[in-house]
């Protein structure tokens, strides 16, 4: 499918017919957008600009040489986009080409951020006038909702920090959320580089308009503190990883202290009555007198171990 935006009688209108490129110049089209572009679509886009699209393949290589490049008329860039799912995070990959002021873009899904700026767009192509302006509109929208993004991120953590000095239920199920939540991270930090690099390259090109550069050093910014932000958003769950393994481990050494007491608790009155049954000729039998008195024998290590233990602290 593709829409192509292309200006009329003052006013920006949108066309999904092939054929009226034949009649649309390099000045009236802005912006020529595919999702999931068909062979005959990309062949008719490739003859119009006398250049060649680039495949999903080439969009999904991470070489710096196929990220960005520019030839003469050219330029060719591929970055990811981030989709938030219910529990992970996926990489969708976009490839742009600008030529001749018209900005082509290759994806697959819808993206929030395209359908954003072709509203304002319709609402008002004065504001940006050329393909290049449309890349940087694109931009924007796209690190701000990796900033919203990062921002629930953030309030996530914060609930797991709370669950955790709630003394919550620590197991295997708060361990993989954990997980999850550093590895949703990490794809966000990727995300994020990618387009630093992509901004990156931009600003050392002379194709594009003067009037661009001053948002670009902006976006440059906030890619940056963004970068920053993840890069504490991750060590603050490393730290409560370990946090909660920590008292995973604290609760183990609990349990099994327990099964030391136990153990050694009864042990004195274990020997005891070992010794009393053997089948050999033994002090104090004959009787329930010598009986009570084994009995309390046993009672009597059973307090002393008791409070041995307690002496020396050791069943908290």
């Amino acid at each position: 499918m593709l829409e192509i935006f292309y200006k009329q009688k003052g006013n920006l209108v949108t066309t999904n017919d092939l054929i009226s490129l034949d009649n649309l110049g390099y000045d009236d089209i802005l912006w020529i957008d595919l999702t999931s572009p068909t062979g005959e679509e990309k062949r008719a886009i490739e003859d119009y600009l006398n250049t060649t699209l680039q495949s999903r393949a080439q969009a999904e290589e991470i070489e710096s040489s196929s990220r960005y490049s520019e030839s003469e008329t050219t330029i060719f860039i591929n970055t990811n986009f981030l989709i938030p799912g219910p529990d992970d995070y996926s990489m969708e990959a976009v490839s742009f080409i600008l030529c001749e002021g018209i900005i082509v873009s290759i994806r697959h899904v819808p993206l929030k951020s395209f359908t954003d700026l072709q509203r304002r767009l319709l609402a008002n192509y004065r504001t940006m006038p050329t393909g290049y302006h449309i890349l940087i509109g694109i931009l924007e929208n796209r690190i701000d909702l990796d900033a919203d993004m990062i921002e629930l991120m953030s309030k996530e953590i914060s609930q797991f920090s709370k669950r955790v000095g709630s003394n919550g239920t620590m197991g295997e199920e708060l361990i993989l959320d954990i997980n999850q939540l550093q590895e949703n991270t990490m794809l966000v930090r990727e995300n994020i580089v990618d387009k630093q690099r992509m901004i990156s390259n931009i600003l050392k090109s002379d194709k594009f308009p003067r009037d661009v550069y001053t948002k670009l050093n902006v976006l440059i910014k906030d890619v940056n503190s963004l970068i920053n932000h993840t890069n504490f958003s991750f060590e603050r769950l490393e730290y409560l990883q370990n946090t909660v393994l920590g008292l995973i481990n604290l609760e183990q050494n609990r349990i099994m202290k327990i099964f030391t007491f136990v153990s050694l608790l009864f042990m004195p009155p274990t020997v005891i009555a070992s010794i009393y049954g053997m089948n050999v000729d033994l002090p104090i039998i004959g009787g329930m007198v010598d009986f009570a008195v084994i009995m309390m024998i046993m009672m009597f290590s059973v307090v002393t171990v008791s409070i041995l233990f307690k002496r020396k602290k050791m069943l908290k």
